[in-house]
């Protein structure tokens, strides 16, 4: 898939119009974001991802169209269970809810540089070095297993991170917060406040996501706009999601082992995809081998399969048993 550069240019330039008029209304009226207005919202951007992801299949092909939808619902399976973490930033902190869509906005910002970062060096990567999808291959197996043995761990820590730590020593913090301002001026000296803590939090937060969500996509397409652009519709519409199933979020117990189990499956699919590409001298004399490739349209049934089982099987779980609800603070 050839993308002319103007498409790239006329792609970036809408999501950052679209940022700029969001943070322009937030900024003039701050408030509460109610179910109504998160639920008109999170059908939009989904809808947008739709009617996105048919454009290609009516300009492209279908198989584009397909490596599109694969990606975009992998990432948003990954970015709910980012949510969770925004959710005990939010909490420890507490960041009065008028506030928390402009916080949101600016980290689903920052989200959006770090990943654009992390898509030009991996496709640059990709495109010199086939042996790199057997790195990503390995990562992302290593990650579902991780994921799979602390499922149950503590995840209060995200908050207090080395970024967290390392800002609150070297710079002075207010005990309140300021409105929306990260920086004050009191007695002649400037202060951080507990927004910008919030900030660093929710930066290092989306730093770590990069790093497994980067990975996990080229394993279902290999073209670097359709990588940007399902990043990009799903985490426009994070924000939105934040507010409308932040209450559910708790109930999705079993969250971590689906995606261990897609992390793990695109993993495998990454290492037969190497095989099948493979150039290292020391495997088959650098010729290729003969390994079943998973297609797909096969991606995309196992991971929503995996998604939607469950989702049933945690909500099952805790109408049972409502003490396996997860605990935010």
């Amino acid at each position: 898939m050839d993308v002319p550069m103007w498409v790239w240019f006329v792609t970036v330039g809408v999501l950052l119009a679209l940022v700029a008029v969001d943070l322009v209304l937030v900024g003039r009226n701050p408030h509460e974001v109610g179910l109504k207005e998160a639920a008109i919202w999170s059908i939009a951007w989904v809808l947008a991802a739709v009617v996105f992801g048919i454009g290609l299949w009516v300009v492209v092909d279908g198989t584009m169209a397909g490596e599109f939808y694969a990606g975009y619902v992998t990432e948003k399976a990954l970015s709910v269970d980012n949510l969770f973490i925004f959710v005990i930033i939010m909490s420890t902190f507490a960041v009065p809810k008028i506030h928390q869509h402009r916080v949101l906005l600016i980290g689903i910002l920052l989200a959006l540089v770090l990943r654009g970062i992390f898509i030009a060096v991996g496709a640059a990567a990709i495109d010199r070095f086939s042996w790199v999808f057997y790195i990503f291959g390995a990562f992302l197996i290593y990650t579902a297993w991780g994921l799979l043995r602390h499922k149950d761990k503590d995840d209060s820590d995200a908050a207090d991170n080395l970024m967290v730590r390392l800002t609150r020593r070297f710079m002075p913090v207010t005990d309140d917060f300021h409105g929306s301002k990260s920086m004050v001026r009191i007695d002649g000296k400037t202060w951080l406040t507990p927004m910008a803590i919030v900030l660093v939090a929710i930066a290092s937060a989306d730093l770590l996501f990069a790093l497994d969500s980067i990975p996990a996509i080229f394993g279902l397409t290999q073209e670097p706009y359709l990588v940007f652009t399902a990043n990009a519709f799903a985490l426009m519409g994070l924000r939105q999601l934040y507010f409308l199933v932040g209450g559910l979020l708790n109930r999705l117990v079993y969250l971590s082992i689906g995606l261990s189990l897609i992390l793990a499956f695109i993993g495998v699919k990454l290492v037969l995809h190497a095989l099948h590409e493979n150039t290292l001298p020391f495997l088959n004399g650098g010729e290729p081998l003969s390994v079943p490739e998973v297609s797909t349209g096969l991606s995309l049934t196992v991971i929503i399969g995996i998604l939607v089982v469950t989702t049933v099987a945690s909500l099952w779980k805790v109408k049972r048993d409502p003490s396996a609800v997860k605990k935010v603070d």
